[in-house]
């Protein structure tokens, strides 16, 4: 049972801020700094740079390889013993640890910024497969795209906030008593790792861990039975059938999402933009998305969020298309704003979908299967991504590659019969 309105609106607004506090390591990190910054170490050893782009692409297809093995069975054990909010604290630790050491990675030691990149990786989408299965938990049903949906417009916002501090770092150090650029960078890494461990608090604090399913287990004696259950979710996937449906096309698109979000500054550098202008274009895209993100949460509610979802897909194969032609700074401010427009709304009601046709018993489980449809996506479009700059020398045609997923993921996505699925896991609640 859920509890009272006034406890559900502070757990909704405590979980929301989850999403404010990790959405620093996606900006700041993933998509902004630690890709140029990897690359630097690379060339500085020696490689190229379309090598340095190829070894980025590996490295992120590894990094969401091993979550996306991890995720079913963390939220299978956690499904068992308890204790989610434990589950998403060490992983968070975990990639809040890793991610404050970057300040610490210099010379040529790209090996091991590739390490400890992999390993917060780990920890941050660890984190995540707990931290979505509270979705249904803290939301009623009819407001779950309303409360995802502003749970990643403050993505957006506490991402941008830092994202900002850390682009002025970047660009006037000495104003702020940094005597160089690359300092400025490893504290930018520094500031994800504080941010992100204090605005986690609230979360924490406020948000009612949910019931055991079942008789509590030992953790040890959990992870086996956290076997067996996967093992008969599939065995039991037809029932499911809508949901398993969706997963797949979610697993394709957000494949296409992934690689622009992960290669997007590594693509960039290989052009020849500067880190500036990438920068800043993505400043630019983080408060942009915070309006469209709502705006998709309301079209949702007149035309349904996979109609919404399917637009969003529409404009990313687009942008994928045009990314061939980039060549100058312009080009990238545009294509990241037009990334703005739908990349919040996309996200935001795929999980809020996806989360209407999960049985509440099996929430983290459940979860666990939609994490690793999207980290094994990021996987395959890095790794294209990357094979073809390393075949051919340059990366342009490897953006090619990218709508694709967002093709064949929109047709799968059209077959998905959302309100028998609903239907399912209504009937499943009440057993």
């Amino acid at each position: 049972m859920r509890e009272g309105d006034q406890t559900l609106s502070k757990a909704a607004r405590a979980w929301c801020m989850y999403d404010w506090a990790n959405s620093a390591f996606i900006t700041t990190v993933t998509a902004a700094l630690y890709p140029p910054f990897f690359r630097s170490l690379a060339t500085s050893a020696g490689l190229s740079k379309s090598e340095a782009t190829a070894y980025w692409g590996y490295v992120s297809s590894a990094a969401l390889l091993t979550v996306a093995v991890l995720a079913p069975l963390l939220g299978a054990t956690a499904d068992h013993t308890g204790g989610r909010k434990k589950y998403m604290a060490a992983f968070a630790g975990l990639g809040i640890c890793v991610t404050a050491s970057f300040m610490f990675i210099g010379g040529d030691a790209w090996r091991v910024a590739a390490a400890l990149f992999v390993l917060a990786t780990i920890g941050f989408a660890g984190a995540n497969v707990f931290y979505d299965s509270f979705l249904p938990r803290v939301s009623a049903r009819g407001h779950l795209d309303r409360v995802s949906s502003r749970g990643f417009a403050l993505g957006y916002l506490g991402g941008g906030v830092l994202l900002v501090l850390n682009l002025l770092w970047v660009t006037y150090p000495g104003f702020f008593g940094l005597p160089n650029r690359d300092l400025a960078v490893r504290f930018s890494f520094l500031s994800v790792a504080v941010w992100w461990a204090l605005f986690s608090i609230p979360f924490f604090r406020n948000v009612p861990e949910p019931g055991v399913f079942g008789r509590p287990a030992h953790p040890r004696a959990a992870v086996i039975e956290g076997f067996g259950r996967l093992v008969r979710t599939f065995r039991e996937v037809r029932r499911y059938r809508q949901l398993f449906l969706f997963l797949v096309a979610f697993w394709i698109y957000t494949d296409g999402v992934g690689t622009i979000v992960r290669m997007a500054t590594a693509y960039g550098d290989d052009v020849g933009i500067g880190i500036d202008d990438m920068v800043a274009a993505l400043v630019i895209t983080q408060f942009v998305g915070i309006p469209f993100t709502m705006l998709f949460a309301k079209l949702a509610e007149r035309i349904g969020p996979k109609p919404s979802i399917l637009i969003t897909l529409g404009v990313y194969a687009g942008i994928a298309g045009s990314a061939y032609f980039m060549s100058t700074a312009a080009h990238f401010y545009a294509l990241a704003i037009a990334v703005a427009t739908v990349q919040g709304g996309c996200q935001a009601l795929s999980r809020s979908l996806f989360s209407r046709m999960v049985p509440d018993e099996m929430g983290s489980e459940f979860f666990g299967f939609y994490s690793a449809s999207s980290k094994f996506a990021g996987v395959f479009g890095p790794l294209v991504f990357g094979a073809i700059a390393h075949a051919t020398g340059e990366s342009r045609l490897g953006i090619l590659s990218v709508v694709l997923f967002f093709v064949v993921g929109g047709v799968l996505l059209g077959r998905v019969d959302v309100e028998r699925g609903e239907a399912l896991a209504s009937s499943d609640n009440r057993v």
